[in-house]
């Protein structure tokens, strides 16, 4: 199939916009024109770029709150009015823009923790975005938990506006897990009116992001830094097609000022479709890159056959696998749909101006390498469709080299370091032996490639298999 642009989808399909403008830039934006409110806890890429950006592009907005622990970070928003810098990669360049006022609070200070919980009570929109769902609970007063059930107790208490709470965290279950604890803080007495006024939502969130720290790429790209005085910089992707799971207060409508998300009834099989399809192709480009001694992902497009391997993955195998599985649930999970979405997947992952590096997206193998993972779990599906997924299988033994190098020079069986590492996991005998041969195939292909000095990796496959 010819294509256009860098993997055939023409630029104006890369992204739900085509371009991002800011009339609000620095020195203008003052004020914000909308009526409602929002509160975001954690201030990274992803809060900075995804949630705190489209709120305030939407115009729907009067306050953003932000929640941060890290006091240098939020002394830094306050000397810069609330404002703050945003880099966003799109096809042919990197935007920059400056978001805000936005107001940005430490709930380990007492009046900081007092306004977070008066914001809570009138947000109808609050998204978190901190590390892992480990981090819902802490000791003390300012633990987000509790924040969250002060506010949204005094949210009931004053008959303040309906909330949505969106979890970023990269947790199937985050909703769920942040509402039994934010429950568990709230007398039993007053939990009824509580889940009357709010609604936890999971997240399917594909946008790469990332933070820049290295003073030289910051000078070299011309990235502008947080603020002033921050020595990072935020650097995203314009996508913005965001799945999360249906809101429902009892049949009453709730329209979110975030507009842009797409709400689905069930949010598992697009769940499934980012961890083993985006995820897993993602762990695949970065260990080829990596046996390449690549440092950009997007370096992948310039080794022959590099992109019609990692391609084929994406499409025959674990696609393949999604479209059987999940056929006729959503228009994503048509033959035609799901090959679009794949080109512009692997455009976006290509993209020169999002700097991903090898060694970021490759970054703790031991834990892609887990048997409900990316890596290993993409080739579970794709047997369960009565699919061979062989090129998940040579990324897998690529993981493996990238954890043990000494593993392409020896005789050591890739069971010896898997098997460990999935210890006390559940699996079917059956299922385990039938991945094990298939993963060792793959790392006697990878030791063939090598030793052949790395050929063109798609005739390579086809002459292999």
């Amino acid at each position: 199939m010819q294509r256009a642009g860098v993997h055939g989808i023409r630029s104006s399909q890369l992204y739900d916009r085509t371009s991002y403008q800011c009339d609000r830039r620095a020195g203008n934006a003052v004020t914000l024109t909308g009526t409602r409110h929002y509160v975001g806890f954690g201030f990274g890429a992803i809060q900075a770029g995804l949630f705190l950006y489209e709120a305030y592009q939407s115009d729907n907005f009067q306050r953003l709150t932000v929640a941060e622990v890290v006091p240098q970070v939020v002394d830094s928003i306050r000397r810069a009015d609330g404002m703050f810098a945003l880099n966003i990669a799109q096809a042919d360049r990197i935007e920059r823009v400056q978001v805000g006022p936005i107001h940005i609070e430490n709930p380990a200070v007492e009046a900081n923790r007092q306004r977070l919980i008066k914001a809570i009570a009138e947000a109808g929109e609050i998204g978190t975005a901190v590390p892992s769902v480990n981090y819902y609970v802490a000791d003390g007063d300012s633990s987000l938990h509790r924040i969250l059930a002060e506010g949204l107790r005094l949210k009931a208490a004053t008959g303040k506006p309906r909330a949505v709470i969106y979890t970023a965290e990269n947790n199937n279950q985050a909703a769920e897990i942040l509402e039994a604890q934010v429950m568990e803080a709230i007398p039993e007495a007053e939990q009824a009116a509580v889940r009357a006024k709010v609604r936890f939502v999971n997240t399917v969130i594909g946008k790469m992001s990332g933070v820049v720290t290295d003073a030289e790429e910051i000078r070299g790209q011309q990235l502008p830094q947080v603020t002033s005085d921050n020595s990072r910089a935020y650097l995203v992707e314009a996508f913005n097609r965001i799945q999360i799971s249906q809101i429902d207060f009892q049949g009453e409508p709730f329209a979110r000022g975030i507009s842009v998300f797409e709400e689905k009834a069930d949010l598992l099989p697009f769940e499934e479709a980012k961890l083993y399809g985006h995820n897993a192709v993602h762990a695949l480009a970065a260990y080829v890159g990596a046996m390449l001694k690549l440092r950009w992902i997007a370096d992948l497009t310039t080794v022959p056959g590099a992109m019609a391997f990692i391609e084929g993955a994406l499409l025959e195998e674990s696609g393949a696998a999604l479209i059987h599985k999940y056929d006729g649930l959503d228009v994503s999970f048509t033959p035609s749909e799901y090959q679009a979405d794949a080109y512009t997947l692997l455009d976006r992952m290509m993209n020169p101006f999002l700097r991903d590096t090898v060694e970021r997206v490759g970054r703790d193998p031991k834990r892609k390498l887990g048997w409900d993972d990316r890596l290993i779990g993409a080739m579970r599906l794709s047997l369960s469709q009565n699919i061979q997924p062989y090129r998940y299988a040579f990324g897998t033994a690529a993981a493996l080299a990238a954890l043990e190098p000494s593993i392409l020079h020896n005789k050591t069986k890739a069971e010896h370091i898997l098997l460990p590492l999935w210890d006390g996991t559940n699996m079917v005998e059956t299922e385990q032996r039938q991945v094990l041969e298939l993963v060792e195939r793959g790392l006697q292909a990878l030791r063939q490639w090598v030793a052949e000095g790395y050929p063109n990796l798609d005739a390579f496959y086809s002459r292999m298999l």
